[in-house]
């Protein structure tokens, strides 16, 4: 049998391998997503006092601590019984929109955004960020750096560093903003609205006037009909950080939503002996194995996800992108089964880059709105617990997937027991059967494995945007890539190297 590896994946947060087995005729027999990080934050928290969680649990990725950070916030709040005042609540969301349109904007120019705006197949020496600046131009690569260094400017003024916010406390924040850091946070996000137009735009003429691009996106080889998660507010429109949690079936008819301390009603979690990470799945429907389908309970929660789940957006221009989303991708989908109590449901997983984007705008939006809500510079921004801590869960939609924090503690507040479903492990399982399905598709007997070739596999999981215990990171500064080839007979046909 013939064993394709690729060690490491590339532009990802984190590290893992693919590897794929050809039987004797060349196609393919089974492909395995192997993450080989073993992080531990479930365990080495226990023992520590439950108002650390905010800081240490941040320090798991650092890409987007923010999301951990706010999830731990929440799950204390939770463990105090303790509501923070409404100027806490929107500080707390108005950092985090800040995050989400630094987050967006990376994932789309470095990591993503290559493989459309310089091609599948182009030399991988070209397919990456300096590549794409090239290609578009250097006004649009410093227009990238300028939206991550407000996102970050946002975060600091709020979270008191940059990377690895340190401000949101049990109740609450440590403090709160001026009149003059509020008119800069405008100033800023209202850029920010333009950026994410901007790239909305950029998008259209890159993509989605290109019928190649077109038809790669609709086509079967990236696509799956799974159940969808992702939170919305009491109109049921997109939140990322507060409401419920809705849920989808394949045909877009929600069956149900979940508040934080719900989940374990919903999602349970498989293991399997190859791997350190777990395959969470619908509890209601039963774990079926990684295939797809209404009797699967396999689902996702990414940019897509959360579109999929929600009714719209809750601010104006990115409303328009939604239903622009939807009458372009998910008609077909809509006739199907609209009749049969079903909606609008997009299921082609590269789409997912353009509800990425969509979401980039949302959060912009909701950054200006936040930055110039009466309340914003209140200095009524803590709620000092007062009761007895117990047994709290915290629930975020994270750029990469909803983002539940479980805490247990004794009646000192330390904790006894730790659960954390992180974004990329809810979607771990569809990852997985895209991957394969992807690999199906492109490799068949007397395929020529490429360079390119391996990318479009590798183009199923960046989809998602995983993050894979993305604090860890290879000495050298670069990601080490060989690829081996073999024939039926186990001898190596070709290695591919980069950075070996």
């Amino acid at each position: 049998m013939q064993r394709i590896t690729i060690d490491p994946i590339t532009r990802l947060e984190g590290h893992g391998k693919i590897e794929i087995f050809l039987n004797e005729e060349g196609d393919v027999a089974n492909t395995y997503f192997q993450v080989p990080e073993l992080r531990g934050f479930e365990r080495f928290c226990v023992g520590r006092p439950v108002e650390e969680m905010p800081i240490l649990t941040n320090r798991i990725c650092g890409v987007c601590p923010e999301a951990h950070h706010m999830a731990a916030a929440k799950a204390c709040d939770a463990v105090y019984h303790v509501d923070p005042p409404p100027t806490a609540k929107k500080l707390r969301e108005l950092l985090y929109s800040a995050f989400y349109v630094a987050d967006h904007t990376t994932h789309f120019y470095a990591l993503g955004g290559p493989d459309f705006v310089m091609g599948p197949d182009a030399p991988v020496a070209e397919r990456n960020i300096l590549g794409v600046i090239h290609k578009v131009g250097l006004e649009i690569g410093s227009k990238v750096i300028q939206a991550r260094k407000y996102g970050h400017a946002v975060v600091e003024m709020i979270g008191g560093r940059q990377v690895h916010p340190c401000t949101s406390i049990p109740g609450g924040l440590t403090k709160g903003i001026t009149e003059e850091q509020r008119q800069e946070i405008e100033r800023m996000g209202h850029w920010a609205v333009e950026f994410a137009q901007f790239s909305l735009k950029l998008f259209d003429d890159l993509v989605l006037k290109n019928k190649a691009y077109v038809d790669l996106i609709l086509g079967d080889t990236y696509t799956h009909r799974t159940y969808y998660i992702g939170t919305v507010d009491e109109n049921n429109k997109v939140n990322f950080y507060d409401g419920k949690v809705s849920v989808v079936d394949p045909t877009g008819k929600r069956i149900g939503k979940y508040a934080a301390h719900e989940y374990t009603e919903w999602i349970a979690e498989h293991a399997e002996p190859w791997t350190y990470l777990k395959f969470p799945y619908l509890k209601k429907i039963g774990w079926k194995g990684l295939v797809d389908g209404i009797d699967s309970g396999v689902y996702c929660a990414t940019p897509l996800s959360r579109l999929n789940a929600a009714d719209g957006m809750a601010t104006p221009r990115a409303q328009e992108e939604y239903e622009r989303f939807y009458v372009t991708l998910a008609q077909e989908e809509y006739d199907r089964y609209s009749g049969a109590g079903g909606g609008k449901v997009v299921h082609q997983r590269l789409a997912t880059h353009w509800a990425r984007l969509i979401e980039l705008l949302y959060a912009a939006e909701r950054w200006v709105e936040l930055a110039t809500d009466p309340e914003i510079t209140s200095d009524n921004f803590r709620t000092i617990p007062t009761k007895k801590p117990t047994e709290g869960v915290g629930i975020v939609e994270a750029p990469r997937g909803t983002l539940t924090h479980h805490y247990w503690t004794d009646e000192r507040g330390i904790l006894t027991r730790v659960n954390l479903i992180v974004g990329t492990t809810n979607n771990y399982a569809p990852i997985s059967m895209s991957i394969k399905k992807a690999a199906e598709s492109l490799i068949h007997k007397g395929t020529i494995i490429t360079e390119g070739l391996l990318n479009q596999v590798e183009m199923a999981f960046r989809a998602y945007d995983p993050c894979l215990g993305c604090a860890t990171h290879s000495l050298p500064g670069q990601m080490p890539l060989e690829v081996t080839i073999r024939d039926a007979d186990g001898q190596v046909v070709e290695v591919l190297k980069q950075y070996c």
